[in-house]
């Protein structure tokens, strides 16, 4: 018996063991193993000038055994002569695939996979045996190749029809924790294939038993094995745009994806340049059902050659398009010695940009010509663009802001900011929002009276994430966004400036002395200046509106430390309600006590607060009813 060629036993136990993180994956190294012994046999004899092989004649073969309990998988590449087994199976890590190409590089740009020449070796975690039967292509005398791990191989001649390579697994026994007969099961071969190598170009074919209901019979069936191709072996990603139907592209997403539903847009693409790549993308059409949820995982599909290497690619897509569903394939990743991820990233980068460009691009172009599409989009995902706007202190807010969507308090419909900037009349400062839970909530917010007297557009927010994203955003082509609770909005005359500080100054004393009743509720009582006809309203002081306070301490872990605005209640000087309260002030400041709470707790319920004791406003209510 001869031993392994490496520097220690060690090594092929660290390859069997350690390298790969699932077993199954065993299965995808040897099918990519095969596609490259095939591959050298085609490239070497098109560059030898042999036009007679085709690559039709070409196939991999998957045959399990139950009963031997061993897995056999054959093509009929190149094959190795005897100094090839021993040098390239005797020596862990010597790679066969990447000489070739190495060879092979200078006269053309080939794609084989292999290169690290160790993924032969995670037969072993799945097989107490391996057996290798190999015949070179043009050779008369066949070999083979035996080990049962780390003890070392034998190689002595055999028998064998035709050129390539028989591989045989005699799979370990089954334990409490790992069932290896699993792997001799043909549908689970056949998802295994589907998941890994269904891109592989030559056909995997596997005899499969199916039934079939008996001639001339209405209800029996009998058994009949049939020899399946198991593998798509073309990517619709690598085929022409013009050859592919959109039924084709929907189907394919479905397929793929598990969606019922066909996505609502198709991105196909290919670059070349520092980084070549095939991407497939698609937008669906409704969100997932935990999409806004921790369960839920971004990511595109990653393939090298046509062999996938990650289900979900998460560096792939920036969170603002994490709904992006596809398919990326390239040549040119650099991963790690078990193909399971990726060596280091510059690549990776460089598909990224290119990505998150492409996606931006074609949801420009959905806005611009496909407007009812785009608004089901946004209806679905928007709000993911406008976490994308508040993450990452706003690097993105650039690129996105041109995507946003808001409900236009003139329109009735959701227009964008450039719409609404563009019809801005010439005397208006600001950008005009307003926030709550509903449209029919913030339409009747007693804040917007003074905005909406001057003929000037208000956009309602209604996400949780709106003013963040708005705060964040400061500026839209130089309009600076001005919130209706705004202490000051910019639209009162000095006149009316000076009327409401008069006004105040002649009631400080009764304004004080319903701040004190109030006491740490309020941070000030002040009389209002955007008030028209309601009698009164709440604003705060600071950077944190009432929304936000709500957004933030509807948040896990701020139940012991719940976040509080400077709130400031606004009374309107022009509501009777304000002449009611002066007299009060003259005569029964104890009624006028019961006045302030009221009022802010009714100021608390039109901004969508919860009253802190529901029982004592109504009392409230009910004492002042029966004066």
């Amino acid at each position: 018996m001869k031993q392994f060629k490496a520097e220690s036993k060690r090594l092929l136990d660290l390859m069997i063991n350690s390298i790969y993180t699932h077993k199954e994956i065993f299965l995808r190294e040897l099918i990519s193993n095969a596609s490259d012994a095939i591959d050298k046999l085609y490239y070497k004899a098109l560059s030898d000038g042999n036009t007679g092989l085709n690559r039709d004649d070409f196939a991999i073969n998957l045959i399990p055994d139950k009963e031997k309990r061993t897995l056999t998988i054959t093509d009929n590449g190149c094959g190795m002569t005897k100094d090839e087994l021993d040098a390239d199976l005797g020596t862990i890590a010597k790679s066969g695939s990447l000489n070739f190409k190495q060879a092979m590089d200078k006269k053309e740009n080939i794609e084989i996979i292999g290169q690290f020449g160790v993924g032969f070796y995670s037969a072993f975690m799945v097989a107490e045996k391996v057996t290798v039967l190999s015949e070179a292509f043009g050779s008369n005398e066949a070999w083979k190749w035996e080990s049962s791990g780390t003890e070392g191989y034998t190689l002595e001649p055999c028998s064998k029809q035709g050129n390539g390579t028989e591989i045989i697994l005699q799979l370990k026994p089954d334990t409490d924790d790992e069932k290896y007969g699993e792997f001799l099961d043909t549908y689970h071969i056949k998802s295994l294939v589907k998941k890994y190598s269904d891109y592989i170009r030559y056909p995997i074919k596997m005899d499969m038993e199916k039934s079939r209901l008996k001639e001339g019979t209405k209800d029996q069936y009998e058994t009949y094995t049939e020899n399946e191709t198991l593998n798509s072996m073309v990517p619709l990603w690598r085929k022409n745009k013009n050859e592919i139907t959109q039924d084709q592209y929907n189907q394919f997403y479905k397929d793929k994806f598990g969606d019922y539903e066909n996505p609502a847009k198709v991105i196909h693409m290919y670059v070349e340049g520092a980084s070549n790549f095939h991407a497939l993308m698609y937008l669906p059409a409704h969100a997932p059902f935990n999409f806004y949820t921790r369960d839920y995982e971004k990511g595109l599909q990653l393939y090298s050659n046509g062999v996938l290497i990650m289900d979900k690619c998460a560096d792939l897509l920036p969170d603002y398009y994490s709904f992006m569903r596809g398919i990326v394939d390239s040549e040119d990743l650099s991963l790690n010695i078990s193909r399971e991820t990726l060596q280091h990233d510059r690549q990776l980068k460089l598909i990224a940009e290119r990505i998150d460009k492409k996606i931006h691009s074609e949801l420009e172009t959905m806005l611009k010509n496909d407007r009812e599409g785009y608004e089901k989009f946004f209806k679905n995902f928007g709000l993911q663009l406008k976490y994308g706007i508040y993450q990452d202190y706003g690097a993105h807010k650039e690129e996105l802001q041109d995507l946003l969507l808001f409900y236009s308090s003139s329109e009735k419909k959701l227009v964008t900011l450039k719409e609404y900037v563009d019809r801005m009349k010439k005397d208006q400062k600001y950008i005009y929002y307003a926030c709550g839970d509903t449209v029919d909530h913030v339409d009747k917010l007693p804040q917007s009276e003074t905005v909406k007297d001057h003929g000037y557009e208000i956009l309602y927010m209604v996400d949780p994430v709106d003013e963040f994203a708005v705060s964040m955003l400061a500026k839209y082509a130089d309009k600076e966004f001005k919130s209706v609770s705004a202490d000051d909005l910019g639209l009162e005359t000095e006149e009316e400036k000076k009327e409401v500080e008069k006004k105040a100054e002649e009631n400080k004393d009764m304004l004080t002395f319903m701040k004190n009743t109030l006491g740490d509720k309020v941070s000030s009582v002040v009389l209002s200046q955007k008030l028209k006809t309601h009698p009164v309203c709440l604003s705060t002081n600071g950077a944190i509106s009432m929304e936000m306070e709500k957004v933030l301490n509807s948040m896990p872990n701020v139940e012991k430390d719940k976040i509080k605005t400077k709130r400031v209640l606004e009374i309107n000087s022009s509501h009777p309600i304000f002449a009611k309260l002066c007299d009060l002030y003259k005569d029964d400041k104890d009624t006028l006590k019961e006045y302030a709470q009221l009022l802010y707790e009714q100021a608390l319920m039109i901004e969508g607060v919860a009253v802190d004791d529901p029982v004592d406003f109504s009392n409230h209510i009910c004492k002042l009813m029966a004066k």
